[in-house]
């Protein structure tokens, strides 16, 4: 069973191209789930719907949360779906098990007067305090991921069409406009900040490939952790509630989009959702925006 998942981890990572955390998650739950036939002494190539619940009730009973639950099952059903196609089992009985119903909590977003207290926090006197403005500018114009925000290189900014490049889930490429103070930010960093960060290090770019967009004080490229990390400090200098993560900055850039008037199908396309009902979730938070939709198009929406 150990050696099915191995596989199926290298296929998931090589040929399906899912994000290094996603294979990662998969990986985690997959061997607790090896782990455990072991212990109790189940045949993983045999098991079905008894079995995958039965694992789900001891994972339950160890008051792991619901959303936690329907991950583990989700890795599991793919891994079973994979054996099946490829042969290493008979049939796909596991399928059969369907994932709990989940709440679909509200996104948390940060007011207006937050997201201006938030950008004008950093120091932009000091090399880092111009990394930490360019970092706050491109969540919150492009709407990207903490994981999104760390893999991108000098490179993927086009400055004459005033775009930035992302790679989001599953490796798939998508191009965010950006409003100009978002590159003037960006742009003076690059010029700036970047290059004092560089010499501090005692490091040089490379004279080929890709150059690194967020680096640390040691001149290597900043981890997701790092950009977090850096994000929870300026937002406690804010007076940001310490429970506002990185990605209230997504949800705040697709609300006010939405409040603003963009159409669903645009928001979609900006934040990279594979489904449209991913980001219906945000008019739940626009209400004026509907009844302003209302008041103008129905018939007698006066």
């Amino acid at each position: 069973m150990y050696d099915a998942v191995d596989s199926f981890i290298a296929h998931i990572a090589r040929v399906e191209g899912l994000a290094p955390n996603t294979v990662t998650a998969y990986t985690s739950r997959l061997e607790r789930f090896a782990a455990w036939c072991d212990r109790e002494g189940i045949d993983a190539r045999a098991a079905d719907v008894r079995t995958v619940r039965s694992y789900l009730a001891e994972l339950s009973r160890g008051q792991v949360a619901a959303r936690t639950l329907a991950a583990h099952l989700s890795a599991i059903r793919s891994l079973y779906r994979w054996m099946a196609a490829e042969g290493i089992v008979e049939g796909d009985a596991v399928s059969a098990i369907s994932s709990p119903k989940l709440p679909r909590d509200l996104p948390g977003v940060l007011t207006t007067r937050q997201v201006e207290s938030l950008l004008k926090t950093p120091d932009t006197s000091t090399p880092a305090g111009l990394r930490d403005a360019a970092m706050l500018e491109l969540l919150y114009a492009s709407g990207a991921r903490i994981s999104e925000l760390a893999a991108l290189n000098v490179e993927s900014i086009a400055w004459s069409e005033r775009t930035l490049r992302l790679w989001g889930k599953g490796s798939k490429e998508r191009i965010v406009p950006l409003y100009r103070r978002a590159l003037e930010a960006t742009r003076r960093y690059i010029e700036e900040g970047r290059p004092h960060l560089l010499v501090q290090a005692k490091r040089v770019d490379s004279a080929n490939g890709v150059h690194p967009l967020f680096i640390s004080a040691r001149g290597n490229r900043m981890s997701a952790a790092m950009l977090r990390r850096r994000f929870h400090m300026l937002a406690a200098l804010a007076g940001i509630p310490a429970d506002i993560a990185p990605h209230a900055m997504r949800h705040t850039f697709a609300t006010d989009l939405l409040e603003g008037g963009a159409d669903l199908r645009s928001v979609q396309e900006l934040l990279g959702h594979a489904s449209l009902s991913t980001t219906q979730i945000y008019t739940h938070l626009t209400p004026d925006r509907l009844k302003r939709a209302v008041s103008l198009a129905h018939p007698r929406g006066e």
